[in-house]
């Protein structure tokens, strides 16, 4: 992906956004998948508009797999196109976040080479919408070993954070130091390069990454403090939010009830509220992520009706699209599982 040079053309590529959300899955679909079998939910897709994936993936996969690698390649498909549509400023906005998918994918390698995988396993869950070249992402589907992963990505934007990484996850055998150096390169990379003297388009950029980076660090954050795990919460710090600081979160972790009342003080406090009592009373930790996510794609449809000519709503429909496609990934792994129907809504962020 390159920068280009023509003026961002915000009217056209919105317009297209709004289009391509209104056809998202709503609740009333969702009630119908949960009550489906693999090879019901299989044909319903079929039916809407991944039936171009479904059919070209049905000689070879069957059940959970057909679906979950149509749906990869979907939105691979839809991001694309709204980088293809997109002109100036706002492809270079898009290609930034849309590197998300290069983190995916390198993540997805590592995690396949750690657990034995089988490589076409592998590069079938690979999402390509990021900037990640297919000839890296062949070498990389390739490589035999972590150590070999490292050293093709040497020279990328992850390469020196999971050099340093390495070492760490040598000595503990788990993938946590890899995984969240992946992580801290990519959100580095969404805000390195800006132009100080920020225009109005860049500084709803910059507000919207902020936003969810607080909301990674406020998961983050929890997850350590309900843990009691002696992990240093600078191990899963982002920057670049504007919730926390590094030194203030230190603290914080080690005293979970400051913590909650840190968030609920802060400027997503009300939108968190009812999730927070909730985690006060029953120490629901998925309960509240699933609050995170959907306050999150709240604050990304604020955000978008707000700033309609924006890269707002194509922000705000980029995570919508990502929250379709996990919704309909747990719905169909949760029926193969053999959960039960309300197990299965729990996991469902549903606006």
């Amino acid at each position: 992906m390159s920068s280009r040079n023509e003026a961002a053309n915000y009217e056209y590529v919105t317009a297209r956004a709004h289009a391509r959300r209104a056809a998202l899955f709503d609740a009333d679909d969702y009630r119908k998948l949960v009550r489906m079998g693999p090879g019901e939910i299989a044909r319903f897709m079929e039916e809407t508009e991944y039936e171009e994936e479904m059919n070209a993936l049905g000689a070879r996969y069957s059940g959970v797999d057909l679906i979950e690698y149509a749906l990869n390649r979907n939105l691979a498909k839809h991001f694309n196109d709204m980088l293809d549509f997109s002109e100036g400023k706002l492809y270079d906005y898009l290609a930034r976040y849309l590197r998300k998918f290069d983190a995916w994918n390198v993540k997805t390698v590592i995690r396949g080479i750690y657990s034995n995988a089988d490589r076409q396993d592998i590069e079938d869950d690979l999402i390509r919408a990021g900037e990640l070249d297919d000839r890296t992402l062949t070498r990389l589907v390739e490589a035999d070993s972590i150590e070999t992963v490292v050293e093709v990505l040497h020279g990328t934007r992850f390469g020196e954070s999971l050099e340093a990484a390495y070492e760490d996850y040598e000595a503990a055998g788990v993938l946590v130091p890899l995984e969240n150096a992946v992580d801290r390169a990519y959100y580095r990379s969404l805000l390195t390069g800006l132009p100080s003297q920020t225009n109005r388009a860049t500084r709803l950029y910059i507000e919207f990454l902020e936003a969810e980076i607080d909301f990674r660090n406020m998961r983050n954050a929890l997850r350590l403090a309900r843990s009691g795990a002696d992990i240093a919460p600078a191990e899963y710090f982002i920057p670049g939010g504007r919730l926390f600081k590094q030194e203030e979160l230190n603290q914080l972790v080690s005293n979970p009830d400051q913590l909650v009342e840190r968030i609920r003080d802060s400027t997503y406090g009300k939108d968190l509220d009812d999730a927070l009592d909730r985690l006060d009373a029953a120490g629901s930790l998925i309960e509240f992520e699933r609050a995170l996510e959907r306050a999150l794609l709240e604050y990304s449809s604020t955000m978008s009706s707000r700033y309609p000519l924006s890269v707002c709503p194509v922000l705000a429909y980029i995570l919508a699209k990502e929250r379709e496609v996990d919704n309909i990934r747990a719905i169909a792994r949760g029926t193969e599982a053999g959960l039960s129907n309300e197990e299965i809504e729990q996991e469902l962020v549903v606006r």
